[in-house]
């Protein structure tokens, strides 16, 4: 009986305490208290802290560029707190939805935590009010002071963004790494298209696998490797640049760009390794022969227009083969074209596997 009754008295502090503790009031902190990464432009140099071009771009790129470069896709945000709760308040600039990508990726936000050098999944927030957010992500927790990345939408931009901790905790912002990023351009999957939420694309992947910041350049149906974002990306001091634009060009773009988009490059950068992506074969292009000529020719113009360069001196150009690289089950999809979560994570391990052959990277 004795037992019981200290049971019970244990059992109603316990309540009491988590009553307690659900009732201290939270704080909610914004950009001054978070370190953005994924990107190397200045806030003030942006429309919007969380754009991806400057915006002086706004007259320079075609209009769908600028359009898709207010998507957050590869931003994140990184932070510590001791708290025992972590809320995330956002608001989205458009309300985006596609009918092939979940609202999760598209405009939801995923957070991540340092677990002893490994960044473990918390939990996501998902869109449930579709342009103002206010979720919770995380509760209960001991208070220990953790790093946190979160991840932003990809296919969606952000208007505000704020992190709600309990108020007897602290937030402090992370330092910059001074590693040299990798630099990616790309198309709609370089964007993301189309991860089930914003941690699983390919360049976030290989960010938190490596350690090594990622900058996103992916426009979806737009990443045609033209002389603008050649010129934003020369001014990157860049670990490596990786151009997976295939499935946006045509065998005459690549004729046409390829050459001039290295030589923007190497006027900045004579010796910075550029790695070309060839096509990432359509489902539909194992039978229809047409759509399996016309990608191949694509990366055979490639080839040539990388064998010009490289007979002209160029060594640090690669030409990156993707027969594999997101399987051999033909399951890594979700219409043909655009990965899923278990495309996304066979093709950044693909890639990191070519980083490593080449020796870009030693970790």
């Amino acid at each position: 009986m004795r037992d019981k009754r200290i049971k019970i008295i244990i059992y109603s502090y316990v309540c009491f305490a988590s009553l307690v503790a659900q009732q201290v009031p939270l704080e909610y902190y914004g950009r001054e208290s978070f370190l953005i990464e994924g990107t190397s432009i200045v806030d003030s140099l942006k429309e919007s802290p969380y754009d991806r071009l400057p915006v002086s771009y706004k007259s320079i790129v075609r209009e769908p560029v600028w359009d898709l470069s207010k998507n957050s896709a590869g931003l994140s945000i990184r932070f510590n707190t001791n708290s025992t709760l972590i809320r995330v308040r956002w608001e989205v600039l458009n309300d985006e939805s596609m009918n092939h990508m979940t609202e999760t990726g598209i405009k939801g936000v995923d957070l991540y935590f340092n677990n002893s050098g490994f960044w473990q999944y918390v939990g996501s927030g998902r869109p449930y009010e579709k342009i103002k957010n206010n979720q919770l992500i995380i509760e209960k927790m001991k208070s220990e002071m953790r790093e946190y990345n979160l991840y932003l939408p990809l296919y969606d931009g952000i208007e505000s963004l704020e992190i709600g901790i309990d108020s007897l905790s602290i937030i402090t912002k992370p330092n910059k790494s001074t590693d040299k990023p990798i630099v990616f351009y790309g198309t709609s999957i370089t964007q993301g298209g189309c991860a089930s939420r914003p941690g699983m694309a390919h360049t976030n992947i290989i960010s938190r696998k490596l350690g090594i910041e990622c900058i996103n350049y992916g426009f979806s149906g737009n990443g045609r490797m033209e002389a603008e974002i050649a010129t934003l990306i020369a001014n990157i001091d860049a670990n490596f640049y990786v151009i997976e634009c295939m499935a946006n060009v045509s065998k005459d773009q690549i004729k046409e760009n390829t050459i001039p988009l290295v030589n923007i490059i190497r006027n900045k950068h004579p010796k910075t390794p550029i790695l070309f992506v060839e096509n990432v074969m359509f489902e539909s292009g194992y039978l229809n022969q047409s759509v399996y000529n016309e990608l191949l020719l694509e990366d055979k113009e490639l080839k040539h227009q990388l064998n010009i360069m490289i007979h002209n001196g160029d060594q640090n150009l690669f030409y990156i083969e993707t027969d594999g690289a997101i399987g051999n089950d033909h399951e890594g999809t979700v219409d043909g074209v655009h990965f899923t979560d278990l495309g996304f994570l066979r093709y950044a391990d693909y890639l990191i596997r070519n980083f490593k052959k080449l020796e870009l990277i030693n970790k």
